[in-house]
């Protein structure tokens, strides 16, 4: 019997394998979620790779953090990090400085108009994602948690 992404993607010939269905689902499902919450990021003209930036800058605290610490913390690669805080930087939403002990290192920062904004996201984030995925109960949100957790491990 074919799966639902076999008709999703109008496929008429079974996948070589299950790994092959499951994976796909994986990447569609990404690619899925991703849309959406770009579409919930669009008001407050964020990409979900600027949210996830500015949320790891607010997570830095009063201590920053520089722009390779920052690429290790990101859920998706992006190698550009510089560039996401010059577009982050031009609305006011994060600041660097050069660190005083070594000038070469440059230290970015959440400002308090960043701050302010994901305080702002952070509430409705959370009705956005119940609204969209509460419908998984919490056993099965812990289950595709610990499965998707599982092949990243195999994957590294």
């Amino acid at each position: 019997m074919a799966g639902k992404l076999a008709d999703e993607i109008h496929q008429t010939k079974p996948f070589a394998s299950l790994e092959e269905e499951a994976v796909l689902n994986v990447i569609r499902t990404a690619e899925a979620i991703q849309l959406r919450t770009a579409e919930f990021l669009r008001p407050y003209r964020l990409s979900p790779t600027q949210y996830n930036l500015l949320r790891i800058l607010r997570g830095a605290g009063d201590d920053g953090i520089t722009c390779s610490q920052a690429a290790e913390r990101m859920v998706n690669h992006d190698p550009d990090i510089t560039r996401l805080l010059d577009r982050l930087e031009a609305r006011r939403l994060a600041s660097r400085q050069r660190s005083k002990q070594d000038r070469r290192v440059v230290i970015s920062h959440i400002t308090p108009e960043g701050s302010a904004l994901l305080e702002s996201i952070d509430h409705l984030l959370v009705a956005f994602l119940h609204q969209h995925y509460g419908h998984l109960s919490a056993a099965q949100l812990r289950t595709l948690t610990g499965l998707l957790e599982e092949l990243r491990q195999e994957n590294r």
